[in-house]
């Protein structure tokens, strides 16, 4: 009797190690064992992640989110659940289970890799500066002295202009603007509410293209930001195999012609090559 029970207690301790009953360890784990994946995206980026309706989010990095999915599935066919994942709730949806992976723009930063691990990164943006179209007195990024900046909640971009090295580049004095994501930065920016929007150029090309004659880009890089696929910190074997897809999705060509797709139209210089890989912890 005595040793069924050790056996039972060996069998459970085995079930914990293993992410405990019902409950598979990884992300790789869980699309394998279930056929199911929770997916965070921005929902209010053109171009990037973009729902409309009752529909899926559309745009490049919802096409590489597919793609990474499939490739960790073993090209089994995968149920993707899409959760809209602000900047302002990526780490806590990531640390709470609410998703298993996300990609949305996400910056590999030192100041998050306490608290997130990091796949990638699947491509390196430019940071760029959007303002009015017809606004003459900022023609450079220097032109932001004094100007009013929107503050995205959640994210980190404004520092790279007000804050000085490492974490800025420009130490600009400004004035920070708040706002609850990009979307509505744009909208403060159309009724002139703040001056410029500052963040990766593949973002805001989408704002540019949806409205034409209405707003511009500086194309003054300020920054090269590394975008990561945000996974539960800890979770090594998924950042790996998600490193595994991204140089997959670089050297069979789906990369570049997602980037074509995406952004072919926007006259910006598109990131060229696989980015290397940032390791993973």
């Amino acid at each position: 009797m005595r040793g069924v029970v050790l056996a039972g207690a060996a069998v459970t301790l085995g079930l914990a190690a293993c992410g405990g009953v019902g409950r598979p360890a990884t992300v790789v784990d869980k699309i394998k064992d279930t056929g199911t994946v929770v997916v965070g995206t921005k929902w209010d980026q053109p171009g990037l992640a973009l729902r409309t309706g009752s529909g899926d989010p559309q745009g490049f990095d919802v096409d590489v989110a597919r793609y990474l999915v499939r490739h960790l599935s073993g090209g089994a066919e995968v149920a993707i659940t899409w959760r809209e994942s602000p900047s302002s709730t990526r780490e806590s949806l990531l640390q709470n289970g609410t998703v298993d992976l996300i990609v949305a723009s996400y910056s590999i930063t030192e100041s998050r890799k306490p608290k997130v691990t990091f796949g990638g990164p699947y491509v390196i943006v430019s940071q760029d500066t959007m303002v009015r179209a017809g606004d003459t007195r900022i023609r450079h990024v220097s032109d932001l002295r004094g100007k009013r900046i929107c503050l995205a909640e959640g994210s980190n971009s404004y520092r790279r202009i007000v804050d000085p090295p490492p974490d800025g580049k420009l130490d600009l004095p400004a004035q920070l603007v708040p706002a609850v994501n990009y979307s509505a930065c744009v909208r403060k920016l159309a009724a002139n509410l703040l001056d410029a929007v500052s963040t990766e150029n593949l973002a805001l090309a989408g704002y540019v293209e949806r409205e034409p004659g209405r707003f511009r880009l500086l194309n003054e890089p300020i920054s090269d930001e590394q975008w990561g696929v945000g996974l539960k910190q800890g979770d090594v074997e998924t950042c790996a195999a998600v490193n595994r897809a991204i140089t997959a999705m670089w050297r069979d060509g789906t990369a570049d012609r997602l980037l074509r797709k995406w952004f072919g139209r926007s006259h910006l210089t598109l990131p060229q090559g696989p980015p290397r890989s940032a390791g993973c912890p």
